[in-house]
């Protein structure tokens, strides 16, 4: 009984997240997630080579911070998108009805949500590589 409830929460959960993730657009959502995969492939890359090649580590935190800055930049580009057909669409209808305002405003905002979050996740991963990363020492 315990195992269908689990198992129906997180069926549910992903329906959730599906619906979010397709109402933000596939395109940009998409876009961002590869981003997020993208980071998070590099600092497993650059956890792992801490140790034996600190060269490697840092090309790699350089990487993962270049793709969560591109998740967010996508973020922000696909909802100044989202506005601006939000805009046309309510210009087309003359007399706007304010759900379909609200409605649009939403979609706009769940890219721009996406792109801060992918950005925030990769780098709490880059802060954790840095600490583990020696410095580099200075020759005089």
């Amino acid at each position: 009984m315990i195992t269908l409830t689990l198992a129906l929460k997180s069926v549910f959960s992903l329906s959730i997240f599906m619906n979010i993730f397709m109402d933000g657009g596939p395109l940009f959502m998409s876009l961002i997630l590869i981003c997020l995969l993208v980071s998070i492939a590099f600092l497993v890359v650059g956890f792992s080579s801490a140790k034996t090649s600190q060269e490697k580590a840092k090309k790699m935190l350089k990487l993962a911070a270049d793709a969560s800055l591109l998740g967010l930049v996508m973020g922000f580009l696909g909802s100044v998108l989202g506005l601006i057909t939000a805009f046309d669409s309510i210009e087309a209808m003359g007399n706007p009805d304010p759900a379909i305002f609200a409605g649009g405003l939403k979609v706009s905002l769940l890219t721009a949500t996406f792109g801060l979050f992918t950005f925030v996740v990769a780098r709490i991963g880059i802060l954790v590589l840095r600490s583990v990363l020696k410095p580099e020492s200075k020759i005089e």
